[in-house]
């Protein structure tokens, strides 16, 4: 009998070690005790930031900017008595910081216009300490995009990615300079955070730059991460870091904004063959089909936008477009007013073809009209 009991205890004592041995590997699985060090820490964007944060680099552009140069107090009994020897405003270079990214092992980078706009001299550091001279070879302030091209050996690249498959709620990180040389560290920094919304179209005042279809994240984007990459979670580039909100004082909104990368990557080319992005013509005029014009022009609907107006000899015209057409879809995409219709061409290059499906007179068409340059 005794020795019953002791086979029992045997067994129960066995049965509590087990379950003591298991509840302890599943916390060390949880804190990473079973891995070494750092193993455990390796997350998707860890591995992201590790893959693109070689190819991403500070710029520094020398601009001039107007300052004051008189060494006497603004509206003071000094200044006004000294004020012909002193000129109010003289110009001044100063470096104004900026990111970007290596999208080609020959050199070529791309950032935002803004970060390299007037400047006359431009500075490029990798992570890994390498500084370079850069030459802006294109850049257009419309699209808020330039390449900038360095001259160097073994240049490591940012695999770019896909941004039409982008989804909300994904991770992404964004990685730039945002201190430039105040840290006198080339190591870029990481925010991370989530994809807030897509196609977001924004025109800041003051400027000739529209952003139309910009990714919304909430990940930070600090001054001079303008231009650095948006990376999502396979460590691709999925847009270009380019602006956030905030208040007055500098309070940040929780809302930043990136560049499409599939935007840019259209345009790419335009910007180095020819330092510009060529406007496209399409010579056609729109006016939104309201309720009130679509009874005044017995139209069955109030979807689509009316084509008032098309320019002679133009691709519209040679297209077969005429005034009177009611566009419902460009490329096979639905548009109800003209503000679609331009988003449905925005970054649409001379030489490229688009479908335009009409009604006239209750039959639907398709034409194809070939965009070509704005005459000079």
């Amino acid at each position: 009998m005794t020795r019953v009991i002791i086979l029992a205890l045997v067994f129960v004592l066995a049965g509590v070690t087990s379950g003591l041995v298991v509840s302890v590997n599943s916390l060390r699985s949880r804190l990473g005790a079973e891995q070494g060090p750092g193993e455990s820490r390796r997350t998707a964007i860890v591995s992201a930031a590790e893959r693109v944060g070689p190819a991403t680099v500070s710029i520094s552009a020398v601009k001039s900017h107007l300052v004051r140069n008189s060494p006497f107090p603004d509206d003071g009994l000094f200044e006004r008595f000294f004020r012909g020897y002193y000129p109010d405003r003289v110009y001044r270079g100063r470096y104004d910081v900026g990111s970007g990214f290596i999208i080609d092992s020959d050199g070529y980078i791309l950032t935002n216009d803004h970060v390299v706009r007037g400047g006359s001299e431009v500075k490029v550091v990798l992570r890994d300490g390498r500084e370079f001279d850069g030459t802006v070879v294109g850049a257009d302030q419309r699209y808020d995009l330039a390449v900038v091209k360095i001259d160097g050996n073994d240049l490591p690249t940012a695999p770019l990615g896909d941004s039409d498959g982008v989804l909300i709620g994904e991770w992404v990180v964004a990685i730039g300079n945002p201190f430039g040389y105040i840290l006198n560290d080339a190591e870029p920094t990481v925010t991370a955070g989530v994809v807030s919304a897509l196609h977001r179209d924004i025109q800041p005042s003051g400027t000739s730059a529209v952003y139309k279809d910009m990714i919304q994240t909430d990940a930070a984007i600090n001054r001079g991460n303008s231009g650095g990459p948006l990376v999502n979670s396979s460590g691709e580039v999925i847009g270009i870091s380019t602006f956030t909100l905030s208040s007055e004082d500098g309070a940040y909104f929780g809302m930043s904004f990136a560049i499409p990368i599939n935007t840019a990557r259209v345009l790419v080319d335009e910007l180095v063959r020819y330092g510009r992005v060529r406007d496209i013509w399409i010579g056609m005029g729109l006016v939104n089909v309201t309720p009130l014009v679509a009874r005044a022009l017995d139209l069955a609907g109030a979807d689509g936008t009316l084509v008032a107006a098309v320019e002679p000899e133009s691709p519209a015209d040679r297209a077969g477009l005429r005034p009177g057409d009611v566009i419902i879809a460009v490329n096979g995409v639905a548009v109800s007013n003209a503000a679609e219709v331009r988003r449905a061409t925005f970054a649409a290059k001379v030489g490229d073809a688009i479908t335009v499906t009409a009604i006239r007179r209750g039959r639907t068409r398709e034409l194809n009209i070939k965009l070509e340059e704005v005459p000079g």
